[in-house]
């Protein structure tokens, strides 16, 4: 975080969908950063644009498929034009198909996890990392389910990919740290009201369907943490509950 108040911070949140992500920009948005809001719908990324901008901060929207590795470097140039260089980006964009058992997960549907949960990401850091290193400060944040630390019956699909990713940010975490980068990951062992898997998992229950029993937390309180391991640029990560 910059030292000088003078001088706008500024964070991308890629995947600013209607759980963490809009949580993690209102959260910056009230610090002062300067938010882009990024994924693949414009109106909800209008509407939460406007309600930033309505308390006084500054947000951008920019609609992407961040599936499409190869588009990254003209996202970035996007980014840019619009904001500058990033101080920092919140990077967890959902996938638009869910868990499947491990014992039905072919090659090609771990494949089709990798470029959206993994590839896109590396392009994003390939791009936004060397400013935050020029400066000796910034930020790489995600937040993931708990099933990327532990393998879960049936909830598979995705998890393989996000635990790839988390191999890359515990490397990346142990080269930058001391270049004054952080590397924060947080991990989530519960449904975070007003997600998609929230969501999908009440309607489940409301069906009579059989679901994985975990808790509730509240985006906010989520959106906090990852705050404060910024702030503090303390461990790595931090596993919730």
């Amino acid at each position: 975080m910059k030292a000088s108040a003078a001088m706008s911070n500024s964070i991308a949140v890629f995947g600013a969908g209607p759980g963490l992500g809009q949580a993690v920009a209102r959260r910056y948005a009230r610090e002062g950063y300067a938010v882009t809001l990024v994924g693949r719908r414009q109106e909800p990324l209008d509407l939460l644009a406007k309600e930033l901008t309505s308390a006084g901060a500054t947000a951008h929207v920019i609609t992407a498929d961040l599936s499409d590795t190869d588009a990254t470097p003209r996202l970035a140039e996007e980014i840019r034009a619009k904001a500058g260089n990033l101080d920092a980006f919140y990077y967890a964009p959902t996938p638009q198909t869910g868990f499947v058992s491990a014992a039905n997960l072919t090659p090609q549907d771990a494949q089709n996890f990798m470029p959206l949960i993994l590839y896109t990401m590396l392009a994003l850091v390939q791009e936004f990392l060397p400013h935050m290193l020029e400066q000796g400060d910034g930020a790489i944040l995600t937040a993931q389910g708990g099933s990327t630390v532990q393998g879960l019956p049936n909830m598979s699909g995705p998890s393989p990919a996000q635990a790839a990713q988390r191999n890359y940010l515990q490397a990346l975490h142990a080269e930058v740290a001391e270049k004054g980068v952080y590397v924060g990951m947080l991990y989530v062992g519960a449904a975070i009201k007003n997600s998609a898997f929230h969501a999908e998992m009440e309607k489940a229950k409301a069906a009579g369907n059989p679901v994985w029993e975990m808790p509730t937390v509240d985006p906010e309180h989520l959106a906090d943490l990852l705050w404060t391991m910024h702030g503090t640029k303390g461990p790595r990560e931090v596993i919730y509950p």
